[in-house]
């Protein structure tokens, strides 16, 4: 099976500017990778590069297998779903209907089927917001909205044949601490059914808990790739953040606690 993710020595140069420097990094099938690293470092770059939004200028980019040229652009967009940090939606639309804007790929001659509004109502119930279907969008909190969204992008790759990603950046910047981790849960669910997941987060606590995976970005190149308990360590974080950080071990979870600042005079981290 052909991952659903692949970067080969990633390039990207705007003018005397580099974006991205030799980026690697392969995600397979029921995968959970997170990226991180400061503002700047590249991870939104490197995100619209899977999207399509920037061309390949140096290196290769692959989504199951072939370059995205080479997909069908309807089959793909059953296949990979994308969830953008902010997403502005100027009309008065219904919630269910901003989810089922996630259906269309999977619609015959553009009409939306009673299945495709079952499968909306379904996942707005799933991130927690069953009975908001006729809730005037603009009037929704900037957490609901954003999940909202993420109901789309589930709608999306729903009832899909063969793999599935989906590209979420920042997915929990707008939610309090439960629905972080709801949403991150569902993630979690939907990897266990072979769903590609890629992630931009910037909670290093939430991608200790939940990455499968990480990648870490500083100065538009990769400077560790694997599970967290390899690459969130102090060192490498530090190096990352230009900032004083420790992982240390968690109390009750089996991952570190990332603690940032310099530690009090005579103690150890």
């Amino acid at each position: 099976m052909s991952a659903a993710v692949e970067v080969r020595d990633l390039h990207c140069r705007i003018g005397e500017k580099s974006l991205l420097s030799g980026i690697d990094l392969r995600l397979e099938p029921g995968e959970l990778l997170v990226v991180l690293g400061r503002n700047g470092a590249g991870k939104s770059t490197l995100l619209k590069h899977l999207t399509g939004e920037l061309k390949v200028q140096q290196g290769e980019v692959r989504i199951f297998g072939a370059h995205l040229g080479e997909s069908p652009r309807q089959e793909l967009a059953r296949r990979r779903a994308v969830l953008p940090q902010s997403t502005q939606l100027q009309f008065a639309y219904e919630a269910l209907e901003v989810v089922m804007l996630g259906r269309i790929p999977h619609q015959q001659r553009g009409y939306e089927s009673p299945e495709d509004v079952d499968i909306a109502r379904h996942y707005l119930g799933r991130v927690g917001l069953e009975g908001y279907e006729g809730r005037n969008y603009l009037t929704l909190s900037g957490g609901e909205q954003q999940r909202v969204h993420f109901a789309r992008v589930l709608a999306q790759i729903h009832g899909t044949v063969g793999s599935r990603l989906i590209l979420l950046d920042e997915p929990t910047s707008s939610l309090d601490v439960a629905h972080q981790h709801k949403t991150l849960q569902i993630v979690k669910e939907l990897t266990q059914e072979g769903v590609a997941a890629f992630l931009i987060l910037h909670d290093l606590n939430l991608v200790a808990q939940y990455a499968d995976k990480v990648l870490v970005l500083a100065d538009q190149q990769d400077i560790a790739l694997g599970p967290p308990r390899e690459v969130l360590t102090s060192e490498t974080l530090s190096r990352a953040f230009h900032y004083p950080m420790s992982a240390i071990a968690h109390p009750w979870l089996d991952c570190p606690l990332i603690v940032s600042g310099t530690p009090p005079h005579g103690s150890s981290p």
